[in-house]
């Protein structure tokens, strides 16, 4: 018999493992959504295991059991404890009393939510989560800001204090000192966002108050009080540095006078009491006016024969107090306890030395010389006449200066040597003090007129005066009409620039028996030459009949004149400055002269003053 080998065959494996894996995932998944949707019946309309609110368990209730629960068992609102802090004062309050309300029912409605949202697979994942850790839902509450902000604003009454600087004053001289305080405030906003933050954990706690602080810049005075008290120990002495017999001084404060000038002044390190700088300066005013000693330049003559400066006035070196030095001196001295300060004084040198000559100034010749007359002037003009002049002779004028004859005239009073004689004021000529200046005025005016300076300032009189038109023979020349400078300082001044590059020297001489003023300026002559034409009185205007008033003081028949008539008119003068045959400069003088009319006293009980005034010859108008 034979055998026949049968082939071998293979069973297939791997679809029968696929077979039974995809078998197996199918069941998996039935069994998990057979669970998942048991689950989801199961709390269908309840809240998932795990879900609590603020340590709550509200697991298997629906929210309105949620809410009922969480309403019975949640007290923190009322009886939780907030507290607040600033120190060692404190305050407590509870959440309610804070602004806060607890909402159950939205809570209970929260916790429903949990894996209820986040799609199918965020829904399970959330159901996982609450079930295998738990989740606790924060609890949602009502925070009403404005109670809160009211119970902090009753807080900051006790916190908040005002910035206060330390200071010193003054009962009488009784220095009283008083502590600065450090300013604090309470700032309620930022404290609110800390309270919303405690009262979310639903849980007692301490809120940080936010307190700014702020610090005032000088907090104790007590060490400058105490200086305060050492500058007004005394009285305050000032004294002329090396004083000798006929210095001012010295100067004394009682302790009032620096009680009232006492402050505080900022430094690097703090502050320091001292005596007030303006007060101190005003202070020492009358005391400069006392003390200072001017320089004054050396008054020079110009010897025509030797054409060389022969001083007759030595130069002076001045001394002045010098404020701002002796102000810290008094100050640095008080602070150290001292009350007897020497005054600071520095030397004002003069700024024409005796040693100068004409060849450094440009003084080497005569410019000009202008003479006037005064004939018929009382001696109490004279006297005017002399005293003005005599305040010029031998000044210099600085190149590019324009100088004030008010500026160097000094003060017009019989102190300084000036007599009552007859002015024009008030629209009268009356007596007054310093009559006769203007004699002056008018003889520099020409002076600086023909020697081709610019006029600066110049007035003329009001009416046309005889004595500024006399020439040498007593005549009244017209063409001299509008070439007249009245002054009443410090209204009414004349001035003139030195628009030269040198000094001009100035000198005056009277001759009081030939009457006449003369008024020369020496310099270098730098070419210059002056042509002038006017055109006399026009519009001449007659003056007014006379005057005649009754004066008490005069006997029957008795009369004197006290005012003089003058036509009114008017008058130009112009003056043409020339150098190498070239017009520097042209100016014009433009004069109006009023009308003037006589005036008469006569003595009571006098009969036709006009008859009594013809046959005095007095009270007459002059030709037209």
């Amino acid at each position: 018999m034979t055998s026949v080998s049968q082939p071998y065959q293979r069973i297939p494996v791997v679809p029968q493992l696929i077979a039974a894996l995809v078998s197996g995932v199918t069941v998996f998944f039935v069994i998990i959504l057979t669970w998942t949707l048991a689950y989801q019946l199961l709390y269908a309309g309840r809240i998932f295991p795990g879900v609590m609110v603020a340590g709550v368990d509200v697991s298997g209730l629906t929210p309105s059991e949620a809410a009922v629960k969480l309403n019975g068992t949640l007290s923190y609102p009322i009886s939780g404890k907030v507290l607040f802090r600033d120190g060692e004062k404190a305050w407590v309050a509870s959440p309610a009393e804070l602004g806060m309300v607890f909402d159950p029912s939205s809570s209970a409605v929260t916790a429903y939510g949990v894996g209820r949202s986040g799609g199918l697979f965020g829904a399970l994942a959330g159901q996982i989560r609450a079930r295998g850790n738990g989740v606790v839902v924060p609890p949602v509450i009502v925070f009403d800001q404005r109670v809160a902000y009211q119970f902090l604003r009753q807080v900051s009454t006790q916190i908040d204090q005002p910035l206060v600087e330390a200071g010193l004053s003054l009962e009488g001289t009784t220095v009283v000192a008083s502590p600065g305080q450090v300013g604090r405030e309470l700032k309620i906003d930022a404290s609110l966002i800390y309270l919303g933050a405690q009262l979310q954990t639903f849980s007692d706690g301490e809120v940080p108050l936010v307190v700014q602080e702020l610090k005032p810049q000088i907090l104790d005075v007590s060490a400058q009080a105490e200086t305060a008290r050492r500058i007004l120990s005394q009285p305050l002495t000032l004294v002329v540095p090396n004083a000798v017999e006929g210095d001012p001084g010295p100067f004394v404060y009682d302790v009032q006078v620096l009680a009232n000038m006492l402050g505080v002044q900022r430094t690097e390190d703090g502050v320091q009491v001292v005596l007030n700088t303006a007060g101190l300066t005003d202070m020492l005013d009358p005391v400069k006016a006392l003390t200072d000693r001017p320089s004054s330049n050396a008054k020079f003559i110009f010897n025509d024969e030797t054409r060389q400066l022969e001083a007759f006035e030595q130069s002076r070196t001045g001394l002045v107090v010098d404020t701002d030095a002796t102000v810290l001196a008094i100050n640095e001295s008080l602070l150290r306890g001292e009350h007897t300060v020497t005054l600071v004084v520095k030397e004002d040198q003069p700024q024409i030395p005796s040693t100068s000559t004409g060849a450094e100034l440009g003084i080497t010749e005569l410019l000009w010389s202008e003479t006037s007359y005064f004939y018929g002037s009382s001696a109490e003009r004279i006297q005017n006449i002399q005293a003005a002049a005599s305040q010029f002779h031998g000044l210099l004028v600085a190149p590019g200066e324009t100088f004030s004859m008010g500026a160097n005239m000094g003060d017009v009073s019989l102190e300084n040597g000036f007599a009552e004689a007859l002015i024009i004021y008030g629209g009268r000529t009356i007596k007054g003090v310093g009559g006769g200046v203007c004699q002056v005025s008018t003889t520099l005016f020409r002076t600086a007129f023909n020697a081709g300076f610019p006029i600066m300032e110049r007035y003329s009189h009001a009416y046309r005066v005889s004595y500024y038109e006399q020439t040498a023979s007593g005549a009244v020349d017209p063409r001299l009409a509008g070439l007249d400078a009245t002054v009443y300082f410090p209204l009414v001044d004349f001035k003139f620039k030195n628009d030269s590059p040198y000094w001009i020297l100035m000198e005056t001489y009277i001759n009081v028996n030939a009457r006449t003023l003369t008024w020369k300026f020496y310099s270098t002559n730098d070419g210059r030459s002056v042509t002038w034409d006017t055109t006399g009185p026009t519009q001449v205007v007659s003056a007014p009949s006379p005057l005649f008033e009754e004066n008490p003081e005069l006997k029957k028949n008795e009369m004197k004149q006290v005012d003089w008539a003058a036509n009114g008119a008017n008058v130009t003068v112009t003056r043409s400055v020339w150098r190498d045959g070239v017009v520097l400069f042209q100016d014009q003088f433009t004069t109006h002269y009023e009308p003037w009319r006589a005036v008469c006293e006569y003595g009571p009980d006098s009969k036709n003053p006009e008859k009594l005034a013809n046959e005095k010859s007095l009270c007459r108008n002059p030709s037209s």
